[in-house]
């Protein structure tokens, strides 16, 4: 199959990082969130340039969907690169309370220098900041204890900037997802389309899916990957090394099997099943 290109910058997008710019100067605090399973390839190139000096929270969602001994080889390449994270599943909400005492405890920090310039006290303005569906919505929701943000599975579900009084020492601006105008770096592209991290209009199906058998490959040679051995065979009854490694005839094999083969459907059931860790507690990327 021919390498296609990946790229996904809708209008909303666009329109929102104009209002994010002009909005950066009310802000006291970043929290920015990213995929557990690919933390690297949900950092966005121009983070730092937004942040300036302001606070900085890292929030690395999904930790349910990586295995216990991944999350700490990331722990310990966060520590070593001295930056904190706080890890949460904003879908059950564990790791969210650690995540909004912190936001807090920084507001009186804020607010501590505000008093000794003679200035009044307010509620600190956070920006939760990421790529598409990487949780920030979810997460508000957790912080709030109510449903105030439009939470979704799919890329772009949060079209504009809305802010939530979350109580008398917290505002939270929930934030369309951001992306660079451009995907210089395919692979981590790949691993976006994989995760959901960008809407289904920029990729082809099958193109994805045929990466991702081949990346299994690839990450299940890292004891830390979380592959658990057969997952294919015991799955779907063919097992990618009777293939020779090819996965184009796996995926076409498959969908004789399993969709009448529809080879695109086939695709999608893959992918829906690593989306949903049907296929186990995988890392696409490791430290």
């Amino acid at each position: 199959m021919s390498t296609q290109v990946i790229q996904w910058y809708p209008g909303h997008i666009a329109k929102a990082e104009k209002q994010l710019a002009k909005t950066l100067k009310k802000i006291d605090l970043v929290i920015e969130v990213r995929d557990a399973r690919i933390p690297l390839a949900t950092s966005h190139p121009c983070l730092q340039q937004w942040i300036g000096n302001k606070k900085h929270m890292l929030v690395i969602n999904r930790r349910d969907m990586i295995s216990a001994d991944a999350q700490d080889a990331w722990r310990k390449y966060f520590k070593n690169i001295k930056q904190k994270t706080f890890w949460c599943n904003a879908n059950d909400g564990s790791g969210t309370k650690l995540i909004k005492e912190a936001a807090i405890k920084l507001g009186k920090e804020l607010n501590d220098r505000r008093i000794s310039r003679g200035m009044c006290i307010r509620a600190v303005r956070a920006l939760t900041l990421g790529f598409p569906n990487v949780g920030k919505s979810a997460l508000i929701n957790r912080l709030v204890n109510r449903k105030v943000a439009q939470s979704s599975r799919k890329a772009g579900v949060t079209r504009s900037l809305k802010w939530i009084r979350v109580d008398q020492e917290l505002d939270l601006l929930d934030a369309p997802g951001v992306l660079p105008p451009q995907l210089e770096d395919q692979e981590a592209a790949v691993k976006l389309a994989l995760c959901d991290d960008i809407g289904e209009a920029a990729y082809d199906i099958e193109f994805v899916a045929i990466k991702f058998l081949s990346l299994l490959n690839e990450v299940n040679k890292k004891t830390l990957s979380g592959i658990q051995p057969n997952i294919l065979k015991d799955r779907y009854g063919i097992d990618l090394d009777g293939h020779q490694l090819d996965p184009y005839i796996w995926l076409n094999n498959a969908a004789k099997n399993h969709t009448s083969g529809d080879s695109n459907r086939m695709a999608h059931r893959i992918l829906d099943d690593f989306r949903k860790s049907l296929l186990g507690q995988i890392s696409l990327e490791l430290p």
